[in-house]
């Protein structure tokens, strides 16, 4: 997927208890009987309710690939798929977003979007079984059910009447001491009362397809961000790749003259506005020769690259190699991934495979908030 647009919140402000506000659809009471939905899944099928009539009970998820909630309870979505469905239940999930409502400043615990090709993404990468379905065409469904955040459960009984709603249990990251659903579909299915009906939800915000506006909002305050180039020696260089920061420093070698360098420039922006409020940070360093110093810093801001961009004093290939990285065989474009500490975790010789790139600096960042980095 490329990103080229954005929009909404910081995601670290969006995991937050979420109430309803007066422009959110109310949330489906208990008692109500389940909302029709026929959307298409992550296997290329539609899906409705219709379907799982057989089932003994119906667990409908509203969940999400980008929210670092969400992803944290993963795992434990499909530990509840694999444990419940030989009784009997089944589990559907269901994005509720609208893709381009999602801001690129809240992808930073994800390396893909909310757009069906990237829930195919998830759904693969992350090994789901159950259906993953896609509303976020019309949200006609998330906005029947009344969905407050990613992720927010709601648990049918055989005549498909809410019995629970609310969150999965307690812990998103932490130790859980109230397994809310796990005893709400005991009860279902041993014929007894829901004790606890309602519980509040915890994580990211619904992206209503009225959020798009806020997305051209974000991406005329970016390119409002200044750009510079910076001349750079030995000591700067060597200094980069040493890295003594916290952060995970993307080095980018480019130049005016190299046409796949400039055409995968605003693809490099864009992973530098996902990632940078986090322990993130990119760096272009030009290979130009000294006269192009203009042509380099009008490529910069042609793609509004207010990263930290520098040009190589050093003329002499090898001399340059030996200073950033032994290992680059003198192509561009080329880019490493380095460590706090100087260990250089990913090197791409040539045009950057992003959704390559994405994973792996999601994977080093963390992808929930039990790494808040």
């Amino acid at each position: 997927m490329k990103f080229h647009r954005s929009a909404l919140l910081l995601w670290a402000a969006l995991a937050v208890a979420v109430t309803s506000r007066a422009d959110e659809p109310p949330t489906l009471e208990i008692g109500a009987m389940a909302p029709s939905f026929d959307l298409p899944g992550v296997d290329g099928k539609n899906h409705s309710l219709a379907d799982f009539e057989d089932a003994k009970a119906l667990l409908v998820i509203f969940t999400c690939n980008h929210c670092p909630t969400a992803q944290a309870y993963e795992d434990r979505i499909k530990a509840l798929y694999a444990k419940y469905l030989p009784r009997g239940v089944q589990l559907v999930a269901i994005s509720p977003n609208n893709a381009a409502a999602v801001r690129l400043d809240e992808l930073g615990y994800s390396d893909v979007g909310d757009s069906l090709e990237d829930m195919k993404v998830r759904a693969r990468d992350a090994s789901f079984e159950f259906p993953y379905l896609y509303d976020g065409e019309t949200q006609s469904v998330a906005t029947a059910y009344g969905a407050k955040a990613t992720p927010h459960v709601y648990l049918f009984d055989q005549q498909r009447r809410l019995r629970y709603t609310g969150r999965i249990d307690d812990g998103e990251v932490g130790p859980i001491t109230s397994h809310d659903l796990r005893d709400a579909i005991e009860a279902v299915l041993n014929g007894r009362e829901v004790e606890v009906t309602n519980t509040r939800v915890f994580g990211c915000s619904i992206k209503w397809a009225s959020k798009t506006d806020s997305a051209a909002d974000s991406i005329r305050k970016w390119q409002q961000e200044p750009v510079a180039l910076e001349t750079i020696d030995r000591a700067g260089i060597e200094q980069l790749v040493a890295n003594p920061t916290e952060n995970f420093r993307l080095i980018n070698l480019w130049a005016t003259w190299c046409g796949p360098c400039v055409s995968e420039m605003p693809q490099l922006v864009d992973v530098h506005r996902m990632y940078r409020g986090r322990h993130f940070e990119l760096i272009t360093i030009s290979m130009d020769e000294s006269d192009a110093n203009d042509a380099a810093l009008k490529a910069l801001q042609k793609a509004f690259a207010s990263t930290k961009n520098y040009h190589s004093s050093i003329t002499d290939t090898d001399q340059f190699a030996e200073y950033f990285d032994p290992k680059w065989p003198g192509p561009l474009p080329y880019t490493i991934l380095v460590a706090p500490g100087g260990e250089i975790v990913f090197r791409k010789e040539g045009e950057i495979d992003f959704a390559e790139l994405r994973r792996e600096i999601a994977n080093r960042l963390g992808r929930t908030y039990a790494s808040r980095k």
